[in-house]
C-alpha cells in the first residue's frame, strides 16, 4: 500500500502537478469586485444612477466605461465628467457583449457599466432571436443557454466593477373579479432579461419611480437592508467602495445621505 502511493506521487510530480500546494486563507472582502443591478422603467434614472454609483466607486471619470447599447444615450450626461462609451450596435448577441467587456477590461477600466443587459436576451441577435433562428424547439435552448452562461460568466469574472441595467416592464394577468367576470389586472412589474439575472449580483436595486427611488431587492453587503427607499448618489458609491476597502461599514454620518425618505 505504501508503495502505491509513492507510485501515485511520482506519477503527479513527473506531471509536474503538485497534490500538496493547497492552503487555506483568511476571509476578506478585499479583492471582491462589485456586480451591482439596476433595473427599472424608462425614465426612471437607470443610466444616471449607474453612472454617480460608479464614480462613487472608483473617484475617477476617467475609468469608466459605459457599453451603451441606448443609441449612444449615454451622451446626455456627459456633463457630469469624462467617462468613456463603446457603443453597442446589432446584433445583440452574448458573444458580443463579452467581447465588449474584454475591450473595457483591456482599456484598464475600474467600472463597467453595462446599459443595458435587455438586448442580450431580447434584442436584435440576442438570446430570444437567436433561439428563433435556431428553429426555435424547447431541445434548442440547451445552446442558447450556453451561449447565456458565457455572458454571465464574462460579467462574474471581471477584473472590473460591473454595474449593470435592465428594464423593467409592466405584467398583467387575467383573473376573476368580484362579479365572477374575468379581467386583466396589473400584476408588478419583471425585469426584461432571463429570470433569475438578480441573482448573480452582489447587490440588485429596483428603480420604483420617476423620482429615481430604489430599494435594494438583493443585499449580499448587508448595507442597505430594511433602509427605506433613497436616491443613489456619488455617496451610495463610496459607502460601497469602503466597505469593499475596509469590510466595515460607515458611520451613521457617512450613511446619511442614503437615508432619503420620499
Amino acid at each position: 500500500m505504501a508503495l502505491l502511493f509513492y507510485l501515485i506521487i511520482y506519477q503527479y510530480k513527473i506531471h509536474n502537478i503538485t497534490i500538496f500546494d493547497m492552503q487555506l486563507e483568511k476571509a476578506t472582502n478585499k479583492e471582491i469586485k462589485l456586480r451591482i443591478g439596476l433595473s427599472g422603467a424608462s425614465g426612471f434614472g437607470k443610466t444616471y444612477s449607474a453612472l454617480l454609483l460608479a464614480y462613487g466607486l472608483t473617484n475617477d471619470w476617467t475609468k469608466i466605461a459605459v457599453i451603451d447599447t441606448e443609441n449612444s444615450s449615454s451622451n446626455l450626461y456627459s456633463h457630469l465628467g469624462g467617462f468613456n462609451i463603446l457603443s453597442l450596435s446589432p446584433p445583440y448577441s452574448p458573444e458580443n457583449y463579452i467581447n465588449a467587456i474584454k475591450s473595457c477590461e483591456n482599456a484598464s477600466m475600474e467600472v463597467i457599466i453595462i446599459d443595458t443587459i435587455t438586448h442580450e436576451w431580447k434584442g436584435v441577435g440576442g438570446c430570444l432571436d437567436l433561439h428563433r433562428k435556431e428553429g426555435g424547439r424547447f431541445r434548442d435552448w440547451h445552446k442558447i443557454g450556453v451561449l447565456h452562461e458565457s455572458f454571465i460568466n464574462a460579467v462574474q469574472m471581471s477584473t472590473c466593477q460591473v454595474i449593470t441595467t435592465v428594464r423593467r416592464k409592466q405584467e398583467y394577468i387575467i383573473d376573476k373579479n368580484q362579479q365572477g367576470r374575468l379581467e386583466v389586472r396589473k400584476f408588478g412589474t419583471k425585469e426584461e432579461t432571463r429570470n433569475g439575472w438578480e441573482y448573480e449580483m452582489t447587490l440588485n436595486f429596483e428603480l420604483v419611480n420617476e423620482q429615481h427611488f430604489v430599494r435594494a431587492t438583493k443585499d449580499r453587503t448587508g448595507l442597505f437592508l430594511n433602509r427605506p427607499e433613497f436616491i443613489i448618489s456619488k455617496t451610495t458609491g463610496r459607502v460601497l467602495r469602503h466597505w469593499v476597502e475596509t469590510g466595515k461599514e460607515m458611520t451613521e454620518t457617512l450613511l446619511e445621505p442614503i437615508k432619503n425618505i420620499g
